[in-house]
């Protein structure tokens, strides 16, 4: 069977374009290697700095189209329209499975549309890829929590803690679960 060159082109654009965006580079896996020590240093002042810089990271996709879904998918949220935002999510996950990033701001919408289960999967996804994904971990935390699993929610909130130790309110969360936790009133 003969193949087009214009179908086999197709196929090779279809297939980079694809693939362009499923791992990260090294030079990028190296950066955020570097922004991950900065941000555990328990000293670091201009901590909120090196965090904008690995949202940055993550929130690349290597895709223009998969950037944008993204974009879209975290407007929606930010004018409360859930459903919109999951529309676009989903659109993205199901064009870059391999985007740690769309799969955490979908878990993030499905969380605040109430929907605990599709968010606990969905941040399963997440730290599958992303495995140091302190947001994902802190979710997974809150969710716990609201679960009353407060054993669980306090790994969790620890994992957080271990990549990002400034994250705001897990320091909090963390010792309000030891006390729980060990049976001491809160």
């Amino acid at each position: 069977m003969k193949v087009s060159s214009t179908l086999l082109n197709i196929f090779v654009t279809a297939f980079l374009s694809v693939s362009c965006f499923a791992l990260p580079s090294v030079a990028e896996e190296t950066k955020l290697d570097g922004l991950y020590a900065e941000l555990a240093q328990p000293d670091l002042e201009d901590w909120e700095k090196v965090e904008r810089q690995i949202w940055r990271e993550w929130s690349r996709s290597g895709s223009a189209s998969m950037d944008l879904l993204l974009r879209r998918g975290r407007n929606a949220m930010e004018k409360g329209d859930f459903a919109k935002a999951i529309e676009h999510l989903t659109a993205l996950t199901d064009h870059a499975p391999d985007f740690a990033e769309g799969w955490n701001a979908r878990a993030t919408a499905f969380f605040n549309a109430e929907e605990f289960g599709l968010s606990i999967a969905d941040i399963q996804r997440t730290l599958a890829l992303n495995p140091r994904h302190f947001a994902a971990l802190q979710g997974l935390g809150r969710i716990l929590e609201e679960l009353e699993r407060e054993e669980d929610a306090l790994a969790a909130y620890k994992a957080a803690a271990a990549i990002h130790p400034h994250r705001e309110g897990l320091k909090e969360a963390i010792e309000r679960l030891e006390k729980t936790v060990s049976g001491q009133d809160v």
